[in-house]
């Protein structure tokens, strides 16, 4: 007698699991979800540590369009205490990447090889891509996207995510800078004659302390700009008035702005505080596409509760190729990244129906 289909999609997540595939290691999961999927389509693509799966032949049927569920396969680094094969807690399966995003990987397979070409409206591909959880640049969707070319016929692209079930659309974007105050050493108990670096920077940080978040609109739906700061060094000694003090700033800019438009935005206030800025890391926002017509079949058919995503996903990496792309996923948001991650069994499930629902007729 074959499982549930909950009972078959939560051995699925445990699978995964089971291979562990932090950031940097995800060589062997790909190997094993490759083998599978030439035994199974027949048609891939590998690019590093990423694949392409078509599940339909390309030049099909005129008219259809095609879909593209994507996920990534790496996890963040494992905490000390969730070393181990996965484990069932009630209706939670218990291990690394479980909610981020494993469970979305699964249900996206499931889909491909349940679910037939006649039976579905649209053709679908399955990407499944490493090195997410890390730096914009080594993220390797941007490499697949670029040795792809047919993915950018996509009419939707759903990046599975955990959203706890809703659909969460466009992403605000993020940039990364450095901050830096100069001043002069001298003896601390001196202090007057030096220039305290450290100090400097007090009046740049009262103001973001005071600096309430900024709503922007996209498809109607509010995104909240907001500038942080995560990260602040200073001082050689305990007795040194500190000549130099670094700040990592942390914008989140939304849909609508570009990233040379937030980059500027820091460059001005770093300047008009005293400082310098150097941007580190930055990544692309993403539109709503709430007027989008398969973003509309989604979120009719199956039902679900809106919302913007107030944080980056590949989504904007998506949108930046041409290929419209939301967020909908099984796993629960306040898991990602967590000690002891877990995602409910039906939650997983479903997700499952909820795309089902989506891509049949």
């Amino acid at each position: 007698m074959s499982p549930t289909l909950g009972e078959a999609l939560a051995a699925r997540t445990e699978a995964l699991c089971a291979v562990p595939s932090p950031i940097g290691e995800e060589r062997e999961l790909c190997t094993l979800l490759e083998r599978r999927a030439l035994e199974r389509f027949g048609r891939v693509r590998r690019v590093q540590n990423s694949l392409v799966i078509r599940v339909d032949p390309p030049g099909g049927t005129s008219g259809r369009p095609l879909v593209a569920l994507c996920g990534h396969i790496d996890t963040v680094p494992v905490h000390e205490g969730d070393r181990g094969p996965p484990r069932r807690e009630g209706g939670r399966i218990v291990a690394p990447g479980a909610s981020d995003m494993k469970s979305g990987v699964a249900v996206a397979l499931e889909i491909a090889e349940r679910i037939p070409r006649d039976r579905r409206f649209a053709d679908l591909a399955v990407v499944l891509y490493a090195r997410e959880e890390g730096p914009y640049l080594e993220n390797e969707l941007g490499p697949v996207l670029e040795r792809s070319p047919e993915l950018r016929d996509a009419g939707l692209a759903v990046c599975l995510e955990p959203t706890d079930g809703r659909l969460e659309l466009g992403c605000v974007g993020s940039l990364h800078a450095t901050l830096t105050f100069t001043g002069r050493a001298a003896h601390s108990a001196r202090p007057w004659q030096g220039d305290n670096a450290v100090h400097r920077a007090g009046a740049l940080l009262s103001e973001l302390a005071g600096r309430p978040p900024r709503e922007v609109s996209s498809g109607r739906l509010p995104f909240r700009e907001v500038m942080t700061v995560t990260r602040i060094d200073g001082g050689r000694a305990r007795n040194v008035v500190p000549d130099r003090c670094t700040l990592n700033l942390n914008f989140r800019f939304a849909p609508g702005r570009t990233p040379e438009e937030a980059s500027a935005e820091v460059q001005a206030l770093a300047t008009r505080f005293g400082a310098t800025a150097e941007v580190t890391d930055q990544a692309p926002s993403c539109p709503a596409f709430a007027e989008n017509a398969l973003v509309a079949r989604l979120r009719d058919r199956a039902g679900l509760e809106v919302s913007p995503k107030q944080a980056w996903t590949d989504v904007a990496r998506l949108a930046a190729a041409g290929i419209p792309a939301v967020n909908f996923g099984p796993g629960a948001t306040a898991q990602a990244h967590q000690r002891g991650e877990w995602v409910e069994v039906a939650a997983v499930e479903a997700a499952y129906r909820a795309l089902e629902r989506f891509l049949t007729p």
